[in-house]
């Protein structure tokens, strides 16, 4: 059974990214999705797949939305997609940033594993990766 959690380290402050509101989604159409995208990328028109959302939440004290992905629920193949409110995030704190969303699009293949997605936030930049 795959699972999903997700960790949020403001990385210009050394601190957790508390009070930060993110959202869950999955593409209806992977393959279409990404044949949008090839084809946007080269300039050619083409018909956009919708994107279908399976949870919001908001990250607590410690950076961590535990609530996102209810227990007992299971993550399906598929491209997902978390969009992370970095606006709102870095207004709350009296500075200004520079990306208004974060948007991390990864793909599930195994059913049976955990899958991390930590955010390293700051208001210039931002980075991920696969966690453990």
């Amino acid at each position: 059974m795959s699972t999903l959690s997700t960790h949020v380290l403001d990385t210009s402050t050394g601190r957790p990214a508390g009070g930060l509101t993110l959202m869950l989604e999955k593409q209806s159409q992977p393959e279409a999705w990404k044949a949008y995208c090839q084809a946007r990328i080269k300039g050619e028109a083409a018909e956009k797949p919708s994107w279908t959302r399976l949870a919001q939440g908001v990250t607590n004290a410690d950076g961590r939305c535990p609530e996102l992905f209810p227990a007992g629920s299971t993550l399906e193949p598929g491209i997902y997609r978390m969009d992370f409110d970095t606006a709102r995030y870095f207004e709350a704190q009296g500075v200004q940033g520079f990306y208004p969303i974060a948007q991390i699009v990864f793909e599930i293949h195994a059913t049976d594993e955990h899958y991390h997605v930590p955010l390293l936030l700051s208001p210039f930049g931002f980075s991920t990766y696969r966690g453990s």
